[in-house]
């Protein structure tokens, strides 16, 4: 094993999170099978080979920033449940 279930249970208590037993476990398992994997992978002769930024050969795929006409408020709300001086006006959520 690469990591230990108290080395899971410090790193959880650092993150503030809290596991039962039977998680700890589970996230223990799974972080050795991810570290198992990276040993396999480190395995790997990679000499000669480029780093690569990107995995296909895509060129800028956005549209043309170009300044057009906005929507009117008018239209904009028109069909918001309640619109006030051309906002909407939305339920209050922090109190």
């Amino acid at each position: 094993m690469k990591i230990a279930t108290e080395e899971v249970l410090y790193v959880a208590h650092l993150a503030r999170l809290e596991f039962s037993a039977e998680e700890a476990e589970r996230f223990t398992a799974q972080m050795n099978d991810i570290l198992l994997y990276m040993d396999k992978l480190n395995e790997v002769d990679t000499a000669g080979v480029a780093p690569l930024s990107n995995g296909t050969d895509l060129t800028n795929a956005f549209r043309e920033d170009v300044v057009r006409e906005s929507l009117p408020h008018g239209l904009a709300t028109a069909n918001a449940p309640e619109a006030r001086e051309g906002c909407f006006v939305v339920p209050r959520i922090v109190e």
